[in-house]
C-alpha cells in the first residue's frame, strides 16, 4: 500500500521521518520547543532541510539545547561555535540564540512554564487547517503575527512571523498536513 505524504517531504528518507515522526505533532515540553525555535531562527535564509541535516550537530555544538546552559554562554563559546563547521556559523544568530535563551527564561518564570506561554496564543489547542494543495499552507497567519510581535515585544531575535509560523508547524500548534496525507487527522 502506498503512504501519501505532504509532498514537501519525499526528497529522502530524512525528511519523510521527520514529516511522520515530528512535524505537526504538539510539543509540550519546554526543551523541544526551544530546540525548535533554535533550529527555526537558524533556518532563516536557509532551507529547512540544510538544517535538518546538521540537527546533529547543533545538538552536540548547543549541549543539547539546553537553554539554562546555553542562558550562560561567553565570547569563548561562541568563538567555539563559529569555528564548528558542523552548524551554521553565523555570529548573528548565535549571539541571538544565548540571548533568546536568557529571554525564555524570563517567560518561563512568568508563566510557569514557555509551553504554557506559547500555546495561549492558540487556547491550548493545535489549529487544523485543512488544506488541499501546498499553495494552500500560509507561510504566516494572524496569530504567527501576534506571537513574533509579542517575542519582538520581549526582546527575542531572529522569530519575525514566518519563522514562527514554521515553528508552530514544526510543534504542533498548527496542522497543515495536506488532507490526503497519512498523518492528517
Amino acid at each position: 500500500m502506498e503512504i501519501i505524504r505532504c509532498p514537501w517531504c519525499e526528497k529522502d528518507d530524512l525528511y519523510r521521518k521527520y514529516h511522520d515522526e515530528e512535524w505537526g505533532r504538539p510539543v509540550f515540553d519546554d526543551s523541544v520547543i526551544f530546540e525548535f525555535l533554535v533550529l527555526e531562527s537558524f533556518q532563516a535564509g536557509l532551507s529547512w532541510y540544510t538544517i535538518l541535516k546538521k540537527r546533529e550537530n547543533f545538538r552536540k555544538a548547543f549541549d543539547g539545547f539546553d537553554y539554562r546552559k546555553i542562558a550562560l554562554y561567553n565570547e569563548l563559546k561562541t568563538a567555539e561555535l563559529l569555528q564548528d563547521q558542523g552548524i551554521v556559523r553565523n555570529r548573528l544568530k548565535i549571539l541571538a540564540t544565548v540571548h533568546n535563551a536568557q529571554r525564555f527564561l524570563e517567560v518561563q518564570q512568568e508563566s510557569g512554564s514557555f509551553s504554557d506561554y506559547i500555546w495561549a496564543f492558540v487556547d491550548g489547542t493545535p489549529v487544523i487547517n485543512r488544506p488541499i494543495t501546498l499553495a494552500d499552507v500560509p507561510a504566516t497567519s494572524a496569530v504567527s503575527d501576534a506571537l513574533a510581535k509579542d517575542l519582538k515585544k520581549r526582546g527575542f531575535k531572529f522569530l519575525g512571523s514566518s519563522v514562527m509560523y514554521a515553528h508552530m508547524q514544526a510543534t504542533g500548534m498548527v496542522d497543515d498536513h495536506l488532507i490526503s496525507c497519512h498523518c492528517k487527522k
